[in-house]
């Protein structure tokens, strides 16, 4: 199912820059940006310059469709650099048709921006065509206006008839699982915001923060094995419920089991170890797959994880009790200081 064609987009949207430079006419910005879509894919009959695209899905597969809104300030910090903008704001979108098990085709972008800025809207397009090209996906419509910094995606992607994966089908007995390091965006949150930008020891974790790389590949790969699946972007413990909830049924994890950041990079910011646990348990913005497959399927699901070159943790088990439990070595249960993030909950994130 997956395209392998050449990608524009990082032209597409950086020659906005020159547009915004010339004129604020929103027209003239379309025009150039119909003008570099040409040809970019066989499957996008009438891209940008009309009231609306039109695409031809893939035969014999279903359309995906997510959409995800970054907002200055609150879902990155204000200096913020504009490559890492474009690129967080495609993949946030991309995790979310990953944990579908789709394949990524096309794109919409809403770009409210506050004042003109060339060089700003450049580098934001050098991210998001960065990504883009990655992931073989056409920028083909969208909107510009002024205002707060705020983008807007809109992702549309293809997976076979009735094979998407979902967060309802989660069975009693099945194993929980993630792969990579959760908490590990958070603790990068955590150096930035204590001026540790500079400090070698926290550049893998602030590029997690500002570049995230969606598990598109391991997406695929559940297919067939995973019976739900969520990406962990509001926090594990947070968006486990939502598994939880939808398929009706209870989750115990192990403590112990869950992959955080080290211990001896939390204390170098004055970080408790309880408060390191917490990051992957509720610190949000992992862009992680989290999943539930029968025990039977562990064994077919290392060999693909292996192959992909990732690292496979069992952190728990689907129960017919309602709820998460999260257990502690001794058997106890362990309350995280918060539970994750929620816009209009009374939840702290960022």
């Amino acid at each position: 199912m997956v395209c392998s064609i050449s990608w524009r987009v990082t032209s597409v949207v950086a020659n906005i820059a020159a547009d915004v430079a010339e004129s604020l006419d929103e027209f003239e910005l379309i025009r150039r940006l119909a003008a570099t879509q040409r040809g970019v894919r066989d499957d996008v009959v009438l891209g940008i310059g009309d009231d609306g695209a039109v695409l031809e899905p893939m035969r014999g597969a279903q359309l995906v469709a997510v959409c995800d809104t970054l907002v200055a300030g609150r879902h990155f910090p204000n200096a913020t650099d504009a490559f890492a903008i474009g690129w967080k704001a495609l993949a946030v979108n991309l995790s979310d048709l990953a944990a579908m098990g789709a394949l990524p085709q096309w794109a919409l972008l809403a770009l409210t921006l506050p004042e003109r800025d060339a060089n700003w809207v450049e580098r934001f397009g050098a991210g998001f065509g960065a990504l883009a090209k990655m992931s073989s996906v056409a920028l083909v419509g969208g909107d510009t206006t002024r205002g707060p910094l705020t983008i807007t995606v809109t992702a549309l992607g293809a997976v076979a008839p009735m094979a998407a994966l979902r967060r309802d089908r989660a069975q009693v007995g099945e194993r929980i699982c993630v792969t990579g390091v959760l908490g590990e965006a958070a603790l990068g949150l955590a150096a930035a915001q204590a001026g540790r930008r500079d400090d070698r020891r926290f550049a893998h974790y602030l590029a997690r923060l500002d570049r995230p790389e969606p598990q598109l590949a391991l997406g695929q790969a559940l297919l067939g094995l995973a019976s739900a699946c969520i990406d962990v972007s509001d926090g594990l413990v947070a968006d486990l419920g939502h598994v939880a909830e939808a398929s009706g049924v209870g989750l115990r994890l192990d403590l112990d089991a869950i992959p955080h950041p080290p211990f001896a990079l939390g204390a170098a910011l004055d970080l408790s170890r309880r408060a390191v646990i917490d990051l992957a348990l509720a610190g949000g913005d992992d862009y992680l797959l989290a999943f539930t497959v029968p025990e039977a399927c562990l064994p077919e699901l290392r060999v693909r994880t292996t192959e992909l070159r990732l690292d496979l943790h069992v952190i728990g088990v689907v129960t017919s009790e309602s709820g998460i439990r999260l257990l502690t070595a001794e058997g106890g249960d362990y309350v995280p200081g918060r539970i994750g993030f929620n816009h209009f909950g009374n939840s702290d994130g960022e």
